[in-house]
């Protein structure tokens, strides 16, 4: 396919999510299953158009004064593309293929408005709704770490050392453009294109079906060594998901001591069986019921709650979710967040650590939510996340957002990472 079907078909994709409310993988999958003739070439950069589109849909609109997907399709081009409009006319000439032209209104909008004349939230790309919390969260630095997470994420693996060092995995993946990451200490990652650009396909890799190797987001990691996990640890992952952080914890104990890997979640929880025999992982026991634990309660070194939350900090992964979340989204987020916090705790032995994650940005799901649990079980207190940090990763690293070197939150513009947020707290003997 030419640009100009390329780009058609990115705008047919864009209209599909808009008028049916739907999230973008799956509005992707049906366009692809309705054209086959479309190689693998073509679906990428179609998909590539359609994230960048929704990553930055506030300011593309504001541009070219209309949300269309017409619009938002050639802003793409225009913005992040670097194709001129000029050059993009010349492209789209003759082909039968290509989308409607833009109107005039639209060309006359982008040849004469500047973005920092737009609303302060449109130009960070952030529903207006949250702008007061980023502002509470990031004081002045706020704008440049919602536009941060406007911007194309990298491809992150984990090397797993049960199997393979980080060493012995970049020289397998080599022809995949890896490099170290530049924090997390088995990090590896592939560089986020440009363009119609494609990542590699790594779970494709020998070396991955060997379990060499997990697809795991730099952020993730970093939270997950902040745990601590040490040989001989028991501990308890209250939220396990599809067991990334567990599998990290596990691999960093050699598969000494015991991970309890629990969610409420059965289809979430899945995933995580294949994924601990691919790695090799023998110290992991997986619950999806809380009565199996029972009998623990008050017995963990340390239980990490990877809370459920709104995902603002992976919204360059899921940009479809930033102009779905609402107040009460919110809400429902606080409260599950609270009940997680209250459950968990059971758990934890006197001296033992309590960890609340979230892949979340906002204060009132980070620090609000930490502090209030400490004031109102005053058996806890929270410890340095900073003093974590530095003994971990030491100061010559990027470093981690934090009001009061006590939490520590990753970002796109401090780490080069996911949005996660990390408090350490102590249950007093």
């Amino acid at each position: 396919m030419r640009l100009g079907g390329r780009l058609a078909g990115a705008i047919e994709v864009l209209a599909d999510i808009e008028a049916r409310k739907r999230p973008v993988a799956d509005a992707l999958k049906d366009w692809g299953l309705a054209h086959r003739f479309a190689g693998s070439g073509d679906r990428a950069a179609i998909g590539n158009i359609v994230y960048d589109a929704l990553r930055m849909k506030l300011s593309h609109a504001w541009l070219m004064d209309s949300d269309s997907a017409t619009a938002l399709g050639h802003a793409v081009m225009f913005r992040q593309w670097g194709v001129s409009p000029e050059h993009l006319a010349s492209e789209l000439e003759g082909d039968k293929f290509a989308p409607e032209p833009l109107t005039q209104e639209m060309k006359t909008a982008f040849a004469s408005r500047k973005l920092e004349d737009a609303p302060l939230h449109v130009q960070g790309d952030i529903p207006e709704w949250v702008q007061p919390s980023f502002e509470e969260n990031f004081s002045e630095d706020w704008l440049a770490e919602a536009k941060a997470l406007a911007g194309r994420p990298a491809l992150d693996l984990r090397a797993n050392t049960l199997k393979a060092s980080r060493e012995k995995v970049l020289k397998a993946l080599e022809r995949c453009g890896v490099e170290p990451t530049g924090i997390a200490r088995n990090g590896i990652r592939v560089q986020a294109g440009e363009g119609p650009s494609r990542l590699p396909n790594v779970t494709a890799e020998l070396s991955f079906q060997k379990g060499w190797f997990e697809v795991q987001d730099e952020g993730s990691q970093i939270v997950a060594d902040l745990v601590m996990p040490q040989e001989g640890d028991q501990i308890l992952d209250y939220c396990a998901g599809g067991g990334g952080k567990t599998l990290a914890m596990a691999a960093a104990m050699n598969n000494k001591g015991q991970v309890h890997a629990y969610d409420t979640d059965r289809k979430r929880l899945a995933p995580i069986i294949e994924r601990l025999k691919r790695a090799g992982t023998r110290n992991v026991q997986v619950h999806d019921r809380l009565e199996g634990l029972a009998p623990l309660v008050g017995r963990f070194d340390r239980v990490l709650v990877d809370a459920p939350c709104t995902g603002t900090g992976t919204w360059r992964r899921r940009p479809d979710t930033k102009w779905r979340l609402t107040q009460k989204n919110l809400e429902e987020r606080l409260s599950q967040q609270q009940e997680a916090l209250a459950g968990a705790a059971r758990f934890v032995r006197p001296g033992g650590h309590l960890v609340y994650v979230t892949c979340s940005v906002l204060p009132e799901e980070n620090e609000a939510q930490v502090y209030n649990f400490c004031e109102d079980n005053p058996e806890f207190e929270i410890l340095s996340g900073a003093d974590a940090w530095a003994g971990l990763f030491g100061a010559d690293k990027p470093q981690p957002w934090s009001a009061d070197m006590k939490t520590v939150t990753l970002t796109p513009a401090s780490t080069d990472t996911d949005g996660f947020f990390f408090c350490l707290m102590g249950r007093k003997v």
